[in-house]
């Protein structure tokens, strides 16, 4: 992450009203967090966390895959795209609950199509496909939380 994104995220929270906010990836661990007198950031990029990191990462999402369904879930994989979230948060398949899901299976969609919202820190953010097909599976129960980069859809692009 470059300074300039980095400025730019502590310019983003301070506008937003938010707190704090934890970004971890496989190659840097950022915490920003706003207190009365001052902002506080903390940067860190050590090399033996993020090689244990990806490791527990992966069990995770083999793990519901492997319910069963380890050999179909494999070739599914190789035939349909994922739609993942770009953030941590809690994945909601709804505007609201009065209202019908954005996407069901065997709907099609397009690429900038709202598919759900992930809440993070009390945001709503819409989650858009970046890829046009059918959905063929989902892949994350609504109201639980998910991680960065996991995957949410499947969409088989024929």
């Amino acid at each position: 992450m470059k300074a300039k994104e980095i400025q730019d995220l502590i310019d983003f929270i301070s506008k937003s009203g938010l707190d704090e906010v934890n970004i971890e990836t496989e190659e840097f661990k950022i915490k920003v967090k706003k207190n009365t007198e001052a902002k506080v950031v903390q940067a860190a990029a050590p090399a033996p966390q993020p090689a244990a990191a990806p490791a527990p990462s992966a069990a995770p999402a083999s793990a519901p895959s492997s319910g069963g369904e380890e050999k179909p879930a494999a070739s599914d994989d190789d035939k349909y795209v994922a739609i993942k979230s770009p953030m941590i948060g809690t994945f909601y398949r709804t505007p609201n609950p009065d209202t019908p899901a954005f996407v069901n299976v065997g709907d099609s969609v397009k690429a900038g199509d709202t598919v759900c919202i992930v809440e993070a820190m009390k945001l709503f953010n819409e989650i858009e496909s970046d890829i046009s097909g059918k959905i063929v599976k989902i892949l994350v129960d609504n109201a639980t939380p998910v991680e960065y980069d996991q995957p949410l859809f499947l969409v088989d692009p024929s």
